[in-house]
């Protein structure tokens, strides 16, 4: 029998216990995200949350209380409970509750009176299969004590809405002026002040649903799981599937997105005359225990309608909090191929072509981005994660159909994904996290109408080849990737540059489409530490001609020069060539204009030849530098790798600060990592000149700063085209395009509307 001595927090053991938590969270491989809005923490009282790991009985006090400050009670089956136990004396030291004790529901009122906050399970236990939807679609999850599915519990539903009764019954007492009403009352529950207890009931009661979401699943052998079985012969099945699915999550890289959903207040859900049934009956309860005391207590006909209408209303309000924890779920690219995958197989299909399917998953990412309401992990927000999936370069995908391979669930050969048998076959609740993960990332996301339409949709249109609306898409994560490297490298470690930064222009990529196109797409490519908006005014200007113009955005570019410290130059090829392929799909010939660096990228990408190229121009690009200092960047970047190496230190000299002729478009700080990776730029053009067999304009200032002339004139000769065409600009500037010196503009447009017409006059 438990003392209130034995319920007792104990603060120090909670301090101790979170300090030690904070120190491993340190040293695992998960990482835990808690996404929540401004006073949310602060305004909940009751916090509900889905249960698939054992480790999560304890990680949402932990963050709670790290965030508020609040002490945290929570209920804990009944077996870990033992008279005498030490274990037993720290759960209850931490707040925790067995399921058994007598009056438990009362007791957590009282506790949120007190200026607590409560955790609650509803699910009842560890939902493995995340099946959380009937045959009919309502909610109930299996019961492993029952061996069948059932209702979710609506004990944290009776909890607020007793609470929320025996609070007005505090108030008014308050108005009636029944000071020892609410003397008596506070005494019971342990409140010297009175008026601290009348605050408390003024505040309304919060339910707020939260959701945990783990991505990915693996199910690869652990070190936790074969320490254990070192120590402990012949572990049960329940226990080794717990270690190996839980022990991945732990150490190894996991996302562990806790999400709080809408606030729900049971106040909302009295109707009027049950408002008035409400007070009158709770004016009349002695105690919080006697409020709760149901029917068996009821002496009288308000009490006993009372007692049926919160039944009733306890099961409404158990939906509500239900759907906002369901719809709290952090979707990922996983949720998404699985769902396809088993919607595929309701449809009778047993395969399907590798490149249908990398279509139907990537539709998919682009309509549930465009839904309300629904949350996306990373995987759906960095075009980085999901962008290459046309091209079969997904690292998400590739982890997922490991994972299914390695159950036997998919396999993966001459370009076809085979759907295997184990994908329709039943498993026990203790190992389908093993067997079939395939559904349990499905079940996950199945309560989420929205994401299970946009799935449907998805299917259906991979069927049809690629269009415009693909195009589009594409354009939209060159969009969505500037915002996400903005975000990422504007952190206050990187301030101390960002601050010294003067470029003021947005860096956001640019699509101009004329009402009336010519049919000729010209893809803008900006030169090293600029943005597209250093070559917008000549964008707008060839958009008038009828051009469908693309303004590309090179990767590290606009940002921040952190983000381009962290870039090769690859990546900024990448950058065009996502760029082609948008404009290929809205146009059948593209023409390429890039300015210095650009410049060299445009005639990289020519060497290539790709399908529907029309010509390339190539504005100031560079063979040679005037500064001579460039020959040394080698060697600080060999330095800076060996510091990297030895030390915490990323390098000696990481920036170099330059005064930009545009400050208002490039970067003051030039990293000597994309210094050297220009240099890598520059020898691979030039080696690659004579493979560009499509018509060319060279551009070059004659007095150019920056690009040593000669460079143009080593161009010209080396490309392996004759429709090629020479024109030194009189300047002493490097920004011949975005300034428009000497007519270089006109010369551009002349070039381009030729192209127009279908010719070409070389010279």
């Amino acid at each position: 029998m438990l003392t209130d001595a034995d319920l007792e927090i104990k603060p120090s053991v909670f301090g101790w216990t979170v300090q030690t938590l904070s120190l491993i969270e340190r040293f695992l491989k998960v990482n835990i995200k808690l996404h929540h809005a401004k006073g949310q923490l602060e305004e909940g009282d009751i916090f509900l949350f889905n249960h698939f790991a054992r480790f999560e009985t304890f990680i949402p006090q932990y963050l709670i209380h790290r965030e508020t400050g609040a002490f945290i009670r929570s209920v804990a089956a009944a077996e870990f409970f033992r008279d005498g136990d030490t274990f037993s004396r720290f759960l209850l030291s931490l707040g925790a509750v067995p399921n058994n004790y007598t009056e438990v529901i009362p007791f957590l009122a009282a506790e949120i009176l007190r200026g607590r906050k409560i955790v609650v399970f509803p699910e009842g236990g560890m939902v493995k299969d995340r099946r959380v939807l009937d045959s009919d679609g309502r909610y109930s999850v299996y019961s492993r004590a029952a061996r069948e599915r059932r209702k979710h519990h609506t004990g944290a539903a009776v909890i607020a809405l007793g609470l929320d009764a025996f609070k007005k019954a505090i108030v008014r007492a308050e108005e009636d002026g029944r000071a020892d009403r609410l003397g008596a009352w506070a005494k019971r529950l342990g409140i010297e002040d009175p008026q601290a207890l009348l605050r408390a009931a003024r505040k309304e009661t919060v339910i707020v649903p939260c959701n945990i979401t783990f991505y990915p699943i693996r199910i690869s052998e652990n070190i936790l799981g074969r320490g254990a079985d070192l120590f402990v012969r012949g572990l049960t099945p329940r226990l080794a599937e717990e270690l190996l699915i839980e022990g991945n999550i732990l150490l190894r890289d996991t996302d562990m997105d806790i999400r709080l959903g809408d606030p729900v207040r049971p106040a909302e859900f009295w109707s009027f005359w049950e408002r008035w049934l409400t007070r009158r009956v709770a004016r009349r309860a002695e105690s919080l225990e006697e409020l709760f005391a149901g029917e068996s207590g009821a002496a009288k006909w308000p009490r006993w309608l009372w007692s049926r209408r919160v039944r009733r209303k306890s099961l409404l309000l158990r939906d509500a909090y239900m759907v906002e924890m369901y719809a709290a779920v952090t979707v990922n690219l996983s949720h998404l191929a699985s769902r396809i995958v088993l919607q595929l197989l309701d449809r009778g299909v047993g395969e399907i072509e590798a490149s249908r399917f990398h279509r139907a998953l990537y539709l998919a990412v682009k309509r549930v981005q465009t839904l309300d309401r629904v949350n996306l992990h990373r995987s759906l927000r960095n075009p980085e994660a999901y962008g290459r999936l046309l091209e079969d370069r997904c690292p998400g995908l590739e982890q997922l159909v490991e994972t299914a391979g390695a159950s036997e669930l998919i396999e993966k050969a001459d370009g076809i994904y085979r759907f295997l048998p184990k994908l329709l076959l039943e498993h026990g609740i203790d190992e389908i996290r093993i067997e079939n993960p395939i559904a349990v990332y499905a079940n996950e996301v199945e309560p989420l109408r929205g994401v299970t339409a946009a799935v449907e949709s998805a299917i259906r249109e991979s069927s049809e080849p690629p269009g415009s609306e693909l195009a589009r898409f594409l354009f939209d994560d060159e969009l969505r990737a500037f915002r996400w490297d903005w975000e990422a490298f504007h952190k206050p470690r990187h301030e101390a540059v960002n601050r010294d930064e003067t470029a003021t222009e947005s860096g956001e990529p640019f699509l101009l489409s004329p009402e009336r196109a010519a049919g000729l797409g010209v893809l803008l490519i900006h030169g090293f530490t600029a943005s597209p908006a250093e070559v917008r005014p000549l964008g707008d200007r060839l958009s008038t001609l009828g051009c469908t113009v693309l303004g590309v955005r090179l990767k590290g570019h606009g940002t921040s020069p952190w983000d381009l410290l962290e870039r090769r130059w690859e990546e900024w090829l990448g950058s065009v060539q996502q760029g082609y392929a948008i404009l290929a799909g809205l146009v059948p010939r593209v023409c390429l204009v890039g300015f210095s660096a650009g410049g060299a990228l445009a005639l990289r990408i020519a060497a290539d030849a790709p399908a529907g190229l029309a010509a390339a121009v190539s504005v100031a690009a560079p063979v040679r530098f005037r500064d001579r200092t460039m020959s040394l960047v080698p060697l600080l970047h060999g330095a800076n790798v060996l510091v990297d190496t030895v030390s915490p230190a990323r390098g000696i000299m990481l920036f170099h600060h330059s005064e930009p002729e545009h400050p208002r478009i490039n970067y003051r700080h030039m990293p000597i990592r994309s210094l050297y990776e220009l240099g890598q730029l520059v020898s691979e053009m030039v080696k690659r000149l004579g493979e560009v067999r499509c018509p060319v304009l060279v551009l070059q200032g004659s007095e150019d700063p920056t690009v040593d002339p000669r460079s143009a004139e080593t161009i010209y000769e080396r490309l392996g085209t004759t429709e090629k065409d020479l024109a030194l600009i009189p300047s002493e500037r490097h920004g011949i395009l975005y300034e428009d010196i000497g007519g270089t503009h006109a010369r551009v447009i002349d070039f381009v509307s030729k192209l127009t017409k279908g010719k070409v006059e070389a010279r």
